[in-house]
């Protein structure tokens, strides 16, 4: 039986959220950035009245401003973009049981089977899209094909308010056409090696000898050459609390730091959002990396493998050994981050020690207890935020940091 598989990519996403709150960003140019002054100033997002100045994701405010002087900027509120970002997966699901989150924008929906219910698939593409803007206020394009892959590509070609059907009978007509550097998977790296073996195009890819892009790319070429043929045996899994693959904070800071020591506190701040984030979702790590970004825009990532942990001081502890190590002289650091992966089952797996070992005897259970000063501390902070709001307590440092 064919597959029915649909993309449903929301359209300029972050600042299409900020339109559907002040109705006024509609009818001009405007994008959602960060502040110069802070730092941050690149553009996430432009609407398409900005991009027909030529405003584009990941310029700099700079020279947006030079192409459009009255874009209005707007600061990102990445919570708000969660929130909008679930309503739109819960109203997906009104269509299909199957939906695969891919990012906060778009998802995967199986809708084999659906149409004796729901009627031709493009029919219900189109409704999808007017549900998600009469109700959400938010725009989307749809790509119709038989795989995930295929679904993917026909949403990218016609943006705003698209729908495009690409089946493997158009791969040949449509996709081949197309240059490599457009097809998902190929990125800047890949397209620099493609480039090399005189590969232009997606049809020079599919036409390309397989076992020649195994030798370059391992298993990734041969992925690729399938896909630009129109292949792809995946299946739309439908997302879980468990997909969490990691956990991670970062932060440009205001002004370049030369010396690890002047960041302690905020890399302090990181880890404890990160420990936090870790257990309320009861997520133990095995793997603390941490990231420089130096004023060279160079970046430095490292990681250390550790006792599966989700408390602060232990994140702490060692991220923050791995940032005096690899802190670049001579440069300033401009963005620091820490992350936590590696989970696993942390009722598993770990080693007893003498304590564990006495707690099978009734008359030693007060030591079932015993932690580390720091967990204990991490627990009571989880309670006291649990039961009073996330705000309602603190650490000394933290608050010194801020006066």
């Amino acid at each position: 039986m064919s597959k029915t598989i649909f993309l449903v990519d929301m359209n300029a996403f972050f600042i299409s959220c900020e339109m559907s709150r002040d109705a006024s960003l509609k009818d001009v140019p405007a994008a959602v950035a960060g502040s110069p002054e802070k730092r941050t100033g690149i553009v996430l997002a432009a609407n398409y009245n900005a991009r027909h100045y030529g405003v584009k994701t990941a310029m700099t405010l700079h020279e947006a401003y030079q192409k459009c002087p009255e874009l209005i900027t707007v600061p990102p509120d990445h919570k708000y973009y969660k929130q909008r970002s679930d309503e739109v997966m819960k109203r997906l699901l009104h269509y299909s049981p199957i939906v695969e989150q891919n990012s906060i924008d778009e998802a995967w929906l199986d809708m084999t089977g659906t149409e004796k219910l729901l009627g031709p698939a493009y029919k219900v593409a189109t409704t999808i899209m007017n549900d998600l803007e009469n109700h959400l206020d938010l725009w989307c394009s749809i790509g119709i094909s038989s795989n995930k892959f295929l679904a993917k590509m026909a949403a990218d070609m016609k943006k705003p308010l698209g729908i495009t059907e690409l089946w493997p009978k158009d791969v040949e007509k449509k996709l081949w056409p197309l240059p490599a550097q457009k097809m998902y998977g190929v990125g800047s790296k890949t397209f620099h090696k493609l480039k090399l073996l005189n590969i232009n195009t997606i049809g020079d890819i599919a036409n390309f000898s397989a076992t020649e892009l195994l030798r370059v790319f391992g298993a990734h070429g041969l992925s690729l050459h399938q896909k630009a043929n129109g292949i792809d045996p995946s299946n739309v899994v439908p997302n879980s609390k468990d997909d969490m693959k990691s956990i991670g904070r970062s932060v440009t800071l205001e002004s370049d730091a030369y010396k690890a020591e002047s960041v302690r506190n905020i890399f302090f701040a990181l880890a404890e959002d990160v420990a936090m984030q870790g257990r309320q979702h009861n997520k133990k790590g095995t793997v603390v990396q941490i990231i420089l970004k130096s004023n060279d825009f160079k970046s430095i990532t490292r990681q250390v493998t550790v006792e599966p942990t989700y408390y602060t001081k232990d994140l702490y502890d060692h991220g923050f050994q791995l940032l005096q190590k690899n802190w670049p002289p001579h440069k300033g650091v401009r963005l620091i981050g820490i992350s936590l992966t590696g989970f696993c089952d942390h009722e598993q797996g770990q080693q007893m020690s003498i304590f564990d070992t006495l707690n099978h005897s009734p008359k030693k259970q007060t030591l079932l207890s015993l932690k580390k000063p720091s967990h204990t501390v991490d627990d009571l902070l989880d309670k006291i935020r649990k039961k009073h709001g996330s705000d309602s307590i603190s650490r000394a440092s933290l608050l010194r940091k801020k006066k």
